[in-house]
């Protein structure tokens, strides 16, 4: 996988845990199953534009967080997904 999809995938995971989301929340509001949801953040299917920015709308975040353009996530554990902010000034 590249790298540039790993942080989309990573991203998506944190916004959702940082949401107080559960994979079956997301999977019940968009509508599709769950393991759709488990795709998306194991990289396996990338949503398409218009799912990340509803994502980024339902996890109330800008979708450049999402896209790691701004505000980049870093995962400090990856078993746990808790994140913290990368200063980027």
């Amino acid at each position: 996988m590249n790298n540039n999809a790993e942080r989309i995938q990573i991203s998506l995971a944190a916004a959702r845990v940082n949401a107080g989301l559960t994979q079956e929340d997301v999977a019940k509001e968009f509508k599709v199953s769950k393991q759709t949801v488990v795709n998306w953040e194991k990289g396996k299917v990338m949503p398409s534009l218009l799912v990340m920015r509803a994502l980024s709308e339902y996890y109330r975040i800008p979708i450049d967080n999402i896209f790691c353009l701004k505000n980049p996530l870093k995962v400090i554990s990856r078993d746990t997904l808790r994140i913290s902010r990368i200063d980027v000034t």
